[in-house]
């Protein structure tokens, strides 16, 4: 599958950074936490993000003094060696996870990644009115084709610019979300480029697989959030996540 192709790639590139550091012959521990939503996200004024509603959790990696996250609706625990993350299968949701976060953490670690971890309270909300000033400074008025539904980010978009959402979660497709019906993110991509001047895509992504539907598209495509900060940071993904730390 094209999407196992594409993350075999980023292992393999992440495995030549280990080696190029001497980090697999340390005896080096990861651990991944499940955080809970108040852990994750703080107490934010909107109660609608998905992890706030059961549909995600939140992994976290710790290497040396450095933290790393990963959004994922497949979570447990994991403690292992650095050299686990280079040979892991990624086949499934939860392994993907661990990978992605443990490399966020690494990355962070030797400062090729920053802003790993996803901010709380006001910070999404703030996040949302940057973003909105980001994309009028920089590409004007804009199509604009958002894929995962953050629902700060949407309706602060929403109020200025032409917008199309797409999910996963069957509970949001169909249903009306600041005056926009989500659609289903398994769709025809080149209709919506088609469509769309630009591609704000969740970070998430690179977690269940789907970022390899993004990576050929012609229009802009900036990734947000804290999971794809490794990636971004590794392949050199445009990455916008203001608020975190």
């Amino acid at each position: 599958m094209k999407e196992n192709v594409y993350l075999a790639k980023i292992q393999e590139a992440f495995k030549e950074l280990v080696d190029k550091n001497n980090l697999n012959e340390q005896n080096i521990v990861i651990t991944c936490s499940v955080l809970t939503p108040q852990e994750a996200i703080g107490d934010p004024e909107r109660k609608d993000f998905p992890i706030q509603k059961g549909k995600e959790k939140m992994m976290q990696a710790c290497f040396g003094c450095s933290y790393g996250q990963a959004f994922t609706d497949m979570a447990n625990g994991f403690n292992g060696k650095l050299k686990d993350l280079t040979t892991m299968q990624l086949k499934t949701n939860y392994e993907r996870a661990v990978f992605i976060s443990g490399l966020n953490a690494v990355l962070r670690d030797l400062k090729m990644a920053d802003r790993t971890i996803h901010c709380k309270d006001d910070g999404p909300k703030k996040c949302s009115l940057e973003l909105a000033e980001m994309i009028e400074k920089e590409y004007g008025q804009p199509k604009i084709a958002l894929f995962g539904l953050q629902p700060a980010m949407a309706e602060v978009l929403a109020k200025e610019f032409s917008l199309r959402i797409f999910d996963l979660d069957q509970d949001n497709i169909g249903q009306e979300k600041f005056g926009t019906i989500i659609e289903n993110g398994i769709c025809d991509i080149g209709e919506v480029e088609a469509w769309s001047d630009l591609f704000l895509v969740t970070g998430s992504t690179i977690c269940n697989g789907s970022i390899v539907d993004f990576l050929q598209i012609k229009k802009p495509v900036i990734y947000f959030g804290t999971t794809i900060a490794g990636t971004a940071g590794l392949v050199g993904l445009k990455r916008f996540c203001p608020q975190s730390a």
